[in-house]
């Protein structure tokens, strides 16, 4: 359904580009002006392309403004919740967050949680 609502956007965009660059080259025909016909090219070739890049990238800002940020936050959870239960100390907690925020993608920042994870459970084992 937003994506019926996207393409209805681009679609209002294209046909009210239409119908200004219309208006002008036709207004300007009949007032009389000589280059009346460059409002086509300026019209449907600049114009026009410029109106709709511009409604699809109104339309990409508003999907990445609304999707959530849950795989992100669901790493800083698993951090808290494990520093909740004690198996991370103040300084592993600490720098696990610095490291988490220092990461690119959530992608990365999942690695490194297990790396982390792996890591204080080998050092748990040996105690």
């Amino acid at each position: 359904m937003a994506e019926d609502e996207d393409d209805d956007l681009e679609t209002v965009v294209a046909g009210a580009v239409t119908m200004l660059t219309l208006t002008i080259a036709f207004g300007l025909m009949f007032a009389g002006v000589p280059y009346f016909w460059v409002a086509f090219p300026v019209g449907f070739g600049g114009l026009l392309p410029m109106a709709v890049g511009a409604a699809r990238l109104y339309r990409r800002r508003q999907e990445t403004d609304s999707r959530p940020a849950s795989e992100d936050d669901d790493a800083l959870a698993t951090l808290r919740e494990r520093y909740a239960q004690g198996d991370l100390t103040d300084a592993e907690f600490e720098r696990q967050v610095e490291r988490l925020l220092e990461t690119e993608d959530s992608a990365t920042a999942r690695q490194e949680v297990d790396r982390e994870r792996e890591r204080v459970d080998r050092e748990q084992e040996t105690e």
